[in-house]
């Protein structure tokens, strides 16, 4: 019987797989920290002999090729792929036996030009196609990556790839893709975390559009995404090794100080509300979390030195996991407990939080500035009146352009706006943390549709 494993990395919104006939296993699109396959692999008795990339990622940094050389798997990558490592090339139509499985290659370019896919099959049955960032459950992955001036060639050739594997593949066949769940890979959200070919023949705008109206409607939806995706290709394209998951050394006594006042990145990973109470001015705050490694990865200067805060080293070696994710192999160093573990006496920094509810009141006896951190697509949808309006990803570039007084920052559900409000406390300002659901303002009539900005 043939058992497919997905490994699942919900701070990037990505799976990866591991499928098994019992004896043997193949492994598409791994992870950096690859240990979690080997578990896997060890807690089944199965030996890993194969290793697939779907393409070359542009949201993660693969652990494909450091766990082929750790167990002594076959790597398969694309053999138009220009990488700098060797590997053993597929391309369409090419079939590998692994044990009693048998994988079947299929060019399915769109997301990337040089995209495959891959068909599990056996005892003449086609079990699962792992269609990386083709066809997804209820979407597609967007074609935007490699360029805006591919977008249109490529939406269009994602179109026919996902046309091509609903015709040649059974309707029972599992559709399982890396990117879908939460990643920004994807062209819009997906529906569901499991589907099959003939679910999607019915549910997927790539399969119920025409070529026209499924590009207009898939490039219109596409937002911003985070800026590291630019370092993940060529990263992937060199062969990444295997991290190093040591803990980072512990700070000295005024070291943190040191670091910020050069210029470097202190970052926080206690909850929103603890940072607020009280904190090292000029540090970051990036709550731990599933959203934390998209949001620091997407606002700290690409090798910036990293020193991380958090209350316990289980924090730390957390945020280290995900850091090593997305190619942020170095820490400098770290401090765990509380301000008085690590702030060598100084006072701290402080701001206030509340909720919208909080806010509707102090703007009927005093003039400050609401300050909205959402992406642009959420701003056209649905804002508060008077709001200005800074996507957090260009907040750190456009921050001189935040209004002079005391500002008043929200986002959607909070998170955006913690990291801004201590954008913004580390700049200097002064900062109110609306920690609240966006939804909020929206049930009490604080936002609304279509309503004009004072500052543009």
């Amino acid at each position: 019987m043939i058992e497919i494993a997905a490994i699942d990395t919900p701070s990037l919104g990505d799976r990866g797989y591991l499928v098994t006939d019992g004896e043997v296993a193949l492994v598409i699109d791994a992870q950096r920290d690859f240990d979690r396959v080997l578990a896997l692999a060890a807690e089944r008795g199965v030996r890993i002999t194969h290793v697939v990339e779907t393409h070359i990622h542009n949201d993660y940094v693969t652990g494909g090729l450091a766990l082929a050389a750790a167990t002594g798997a076959a790597y398969h990558v694309n053999a138009a792929d220009p990488v700098s490592f060797d590997r053993v090339p597929v391309s369409d139509g090419d079939q590998i036996d692994v044990g009693e499985m048998l994988v079947r290659v299929i060019a399915t370019p769109g997301h990337t030009y040089n995209h495959l896919s891959y068909a599990i099959s056996a005892a003449g049955h086609c079990i699962a196609v792992f269609t990386g960032g083709s066809l997804l459950n209820g979407s597609t992955g967007r074609t935007d990556l490699l360029g805006a001036e591919h977008k249109v060639e490529l939406a269009k050739a994602q179109h026919r790839s996902a046309r091509r594997l609903a015709a040649e593949l059974p309707g029972t066949t599992a559709v399982c893709p890396t990117h879908g769940f939460g990643s920004f890979c994807s062209a819009t959200p997906t529906v569901s975390t499991a589907s099959t070919i003939a679910v999607e023949m019915t549910t997927n705008p790539v399969l119920t559009m025409d070529e026209a109206e499924f590009v207009e409607t898939m490039l219109a939806g596409l937002d911003a995404y985070p800026a590291y995706y630019a370092q993940m290709g060529p990263a992937n394209a060199a062969g990444p090794l295997a991290p190093d998951l040591t803990l980072p050394r512990r700070a000295e006594s005024g070291e943190l100080r040191r670091r910020i006042n050069a210029g470097e990145w202190v970052v926080d990973l206690r909850t929103r509300t603890a940072f607020a109470a009280g904190h090292l001015r000029g540090a970051r705050q990036f709550e731990l979390g599933d959203s934390m490694v998209t949001y620091l990865g997407w606002l700290i200067p690409w090798g910036t030195p990293l020193t991380l805060i958090g209350a316990t080293e289980a924090d730390v070696a957390a945020a280290q996991r995900d850091l090593v994710r997305i190619g942020i192999d170095r820490v400098e160093a770290s401090a765990t407990g509380g301000p008085p573990d690590w702030a060598a006496g100084e006072p701290l920094a402080s701001y206030q939080v509340t909720d919208f509810a909080g806010y509707a009141q102090v703007r009927e006896h005093r003039q400050v500035i609401l300050l909205d951190v959402r992406r642009d697509s959420e701003w056209r949808a649905a804002r508060i009146d008077g709001a200005v309006h800074i996507p957090l990803h260009e907040l750190p570039s456009r921050i001189a352009e935040v209004p002079g007084g005391e500002v008043w920052v929200y986002c959607q559900a909070g998170y955006r706006a913690s990291v801004a409000a201590s954008l913004l406390d580390a700049a200097g300002r002064s900062v109110v943390l609306i920690d609240d659901d966006f939804s909020h303002a929206q049930q009490t009539g604080l936002a609304s549709a279509g309503a004009v900005p004072a500052f543009l």
